[in-house]
Parts: structure tokens; C-alpha cells; sequence
């Protein structure tokens, strides 16, 4: 793991990480919200940088930037934007200490199980603190043994969970997961906890080699067919189940040919542009097979009746817990949040070189109290 050794963050002003335009980010002072009834002040130790959807913010090829999406219809038009630069306070991926708790509203029952010094996770972006509902943050504290650092996992988590359950696995089934970054290795773990039969693939050697920890076979893509390797693993039949989650057309065109007939596949990477190198005339039609859609902002059909994108969190903040998945060897850097250009600088040119990349947001006071 890298630690980058520079001046940490004073407690004011508050700071926000803002992306300015395509590749361009810096960190930005922002004014103190002011403590209102019910909610808490959040001070921010660490923020987790997804390589996923940041960087297509970062990089400026996100459908936000080029396209209007309206939440009612649930479709995009052409002409207009749903964000423009700057974007400030992205990011998805934060643990924070309890450093203030106001009294609930008038009325408003009883106070929230939430005191000063409670270690919390939670989703509100890159900055140093943030004023947040208290009652949902009170459902959202780390226990006392995974340490802060880990609690960064807890979104990424419940999108590789997300995808598992949309796999619909069961006990023996036979599982390609295209992509070993973060999310993918965490979706194989996931997906040998639930009984599969795991093959994990990617084109980077030492992804696949971190892959082998939790995946009973790995291809590289780039030395050969993945669909043959997985069918050769498979006794010729194909897996029962691929899941895509790097976001590439190519990794999602070989998903599809790795399945079995009427097998499944599911597109769980925040895929970009138009689908080339996705060819739906082939194996897709011929072989019948299903692709089902998994991200954040819900649950399967069939589970929401008992599942929500709380009960996502909490459950692999257990399995963390529990040391049934394990997050540390994702952990490559941790960079101080006064760096963060260099920070995402390495996750869009070096992506080979970094895994998760953290910021870190402590005082220096705050590194004495909650050390890395």
C-alpha cells in the first residue's frame, strides 16, 4: 500500500474536491453548512475514488454531461445536460467520525443512537465534512473492529452483492466474472461465497493473480478465446452465469459467448458510448441468452419486497466483519486529499499500477486518533 506524506488538511475551511472540466480536479474551499435540527456534522477521514464512474466524470464521458435525463419518464434526451462542470463532491465512498449531533425536530421522537466520535459510512462525496440526516446515518455505524480504511468498501460492496444476486446463483453453478478491478474482485469473492464454480477473468496478471486467492480458476484474455478457456473449464458447455463488470463492449460480447444456452448474463459496468465491439447477431441470438441489468440505484425485481440498497451496505459491511470478504490487498493507495490530481491522474493513466485509491482527510490530530 502507498502512503503519500504530505501536509494534512486544517479543520477550516472546509474543502470540497471539484472537477473543473474534462481531466481537470483540484480541491476547493467551500463556506460551513450550518448545523440544522436532526442532522450531525460529519468530519471526513477517508474517500474512496471509483474507477468507474468517477473517472467516465473525470475523463468527460459520462451521459450526464451530454444528454438530459429526466427521473420521471426514466429517459435520456438529446439536447441539454443533467450536470455541467464543475462537478463538485462526487465520489460515493466515505467513512467519517460523529463530530456534532443536533436534537431532533420538534416532535420528532426520540434522538438518534448516534453520539460525538462514532466512526460512520455513508454516501456524500469527496469533502471534508458534510451535514447529514441523523436518523439514517444512525443505521450506518462501522462496527468497532473493521477498521475506518475498510469502511470505503461498503458502496463498491453492495454493487459487486448487487451483481451477485442478480446472477441468481446457486450452489455449484459455474461463474465468469469479466473484470478484476475492485468491483470484480470483490464479486468473485462474493460469488465463491455463495457456491459457485468461479473463473475470474481480465487482461492484467496481476489482477488475475490477486483473483486466485477467491477464484478456483482465472483466464487472461489476452492470451487466447475466453469463451473457449471457459468452456474447456467447463466440460464444453459454457458457464452457467457471466457477470461483466469492467464496463467494456468487447468484455460484454465475451460474456455473452461464454454462457451456455439459455444461460445468464449480467451487465453490472457503467458501459460508455455506442456498443462497439458488441455483436448481438451472433452467439447472443443464437444461444438465447438472457442479460439482466444490476446498478446501485435499486434491487432485483424479485428481492424488493425484502432487500433495499441499505440492507446491500450493512450486509457486506458484515461479511467484512465477519472476515468473509477481505478488502485490504484492494487498498494500493492512500493519498492525501490535498493531492487528489495525482490521485486521479494515476487511476486514468496507471489504472495497471492502482487499485482502490483512497483520499485521506484527516488532521493530523484525527491521523494520531485514527491511524491507517
Amino acid at each position: 500500500m502507498l502512503h503519500r506524506n504530505v501536509a494534512s488538511l486544517s479543520l477550516s475551511p472546509p474543502v470540497v474536491v471539484s472537477v473543473t472540466g474534462p481531466r481537470e480536479v483540484r480541491l476547493e474551499e467551500v463556506a460551513r453548512e450550518p448545523l440544522v435540527s436532526g442532522h450531525t456534522r460529519v468530519r471526513t477521514l477517508y474517500s474512496g475514488i471509483s474507477a468507474g464512474t468517477e473517472m467516465t466524470a473525470y475523463r468527460g464521458s459520462n451521459p450526464y454531461l451530454s444528454r438530459s435525463w429526466d427521473p420521471d419518464r426514466r429517459l435520456f434526451s438529446p439536447g441539454g445536460t443533467t450536470f455541467s462542470y464543475p462537478l463538485r463532491g462526487w465520489g460515493y465512498s466515505e467513512v467519517g467520525v460523529v463530530k456534532e449531533v443536533a436534537a431532533p425536530p420538534a416532535g420528532g421522537g426520540d434522538p438518534p443512537a448516534l453520539a460525538p466520535g462514532d466512526i460512520v459510512y455513508g454516501v456524500w462525496g469527496h469533502r471534508s465534512e458534510a451535514i447529514l440526516p441523523a436518523d439514517r446515518l444512525a443505521r450506518s455505524v462501522l462496527p468497532a473492529d473493521v477498521e475506518p480504511l475498510h469502511g470505503t468498501f461498503a458502496r463498491v460492496g453492495a454493487i459487486a452483492l448487487g451483481a451477485v444476486l442478480s446472477a441468481d446463483l446457486h450452489v455449484g453453478e459455474r461463474v465468469a466474472v469479466f473484470g478484476q478491478g475492485v468491483l470484480g474482485l470483490l464479486t468473485t469473492q462474493l460469488a465463491t461465497l455463495n457456491g459457485a464454480d468461479v473463473t475470474a477473468v481480465d487482461i492484467l496478471a496481476g489482477r488475475l493473480a490477486l483473483a486466485q486467492k477467491w477464484a478456483a480458476h482465472t483466464v487472461d484474455a489476452q492470451a487466447g478465446d475466453p469463451a473457449e478457456a471457459v468452456r474447456k473449464h467447463t466440460g464444453a458447455t459454457g458457464a452457467d452465469v457471466a457477470i461483466e463488470i469492467s464496463g467494456s463492449y468487447p468484455a460484454l460480447h465475451e460474456a455473452l459467448r461464454t454462457v451456455g444456452i439459455g444461460g445468464r448474463v449480467v451487465a453490472a459496468g457503467f458501459y460508455q458510448g455506442e456498443g462497439i465491439g458488441l455483436r448481438l447477431g451472433e452467439e447472443f441470438h443464437l444461444n438465447r441468452v438472457h442479460i439482466v441489468a444490476s446498478q446501485i440505484g435499486g434491487v432485483p425485481a424479485a428481492l424488493q419486497s425484502r432487500w433495499t440498497v441499505e440492507r446491500l451496505h450493512k450486509v457486506f459491511v458484515d461479511l467484512v466483519q465477519a472476515g468473509r470478504v477481505d478488502v485490504a490487498p484492494l487498498v494500493t493507495d492512500v493519498v492525501p486529499a490535498t493531492d487528489v490530481a495525482a490521485a486521479f491522474h494515476l487511476l486514468d493513466e496507471r489504472p495497471q499500477d492502482a487499485l482502490q485509491v483512497v483520499l485521506d482527510f484527516r488532521t493530523d490530530d484525527e491521523r494520531q486518533e485514527v491511524p491507517a
